[in-house]
């Protein structure tokens, strides 16, 4: 499946993308507007399409954003985004398709449609962590009336 959308230049497309807004920001909002962009993208593509093959399409678009803007927290945010999106759904990880069949065999059968239910918001909840470092402290105090902690720690991490 991978092979085809690369083929359709899908994946293409969307570095392309990406590419471009990153490059329509000011300097300092790219960082951070890449972070959440490749974080969601993956996370929401890898509910539908398996983790491992999603994750290897992707490298080329990362490589292509390196050119501008650091490497490792483009990785991380890859590395999270299709790490939480695979639990979104039945179908985003293999590991969740062995669990279900496992659960069948033992007479507890798991549907798509209840997998999720529960997995989609997991992944929701779950896919807002990395994101905490692109919200810049002023930002997070104004909103939420206290500085968040873990937003200095998440941003040391992603560095």
């Amino acid at each position: 499946m991978m092979e085809a959308l690369r083929r359709l230049g899908l994946i293409g497309w969307i570095g392309d993308q990406v590419h471009l807004v990153v490059l329509s920001l000011p300097e300092t909002a790219r960082l951070p507007v890449a972070i959440i962009v490749v974080l969601w993208t993956s996370a929401l593509a890898s509910a539908f399409i398996d983790n491992i093959p999603f994750t290897t399409a992707m490298v080329p678009v990362i490589l292509q954003l390196s050119d501008i803007l650091p490497l490792m927290p483009l990785v991380w945010s890859l590395a999270f985004g299709v790490c939480f999106g695979g639990n979104g759904t039945l179908i985003g990880a293999s590991a969740n398709v062995v669990a279900a069949g496992v659960a069948e065999q033992n007479g507890y059968p798991i549907s798509f449609v209840h997998f999720f239910r529960v997995g989609f918001p997991v992944l929701l909840v779950t896919s807002q962590l990395p994101q905490l470092p692109a919200i810049p402290a002023n930002l997070s105090h104004a909103a939420f009336g206290w500085e968040l902690l873990i937003n200095k720690w998440l941003w040391y991490c992603l560095s």
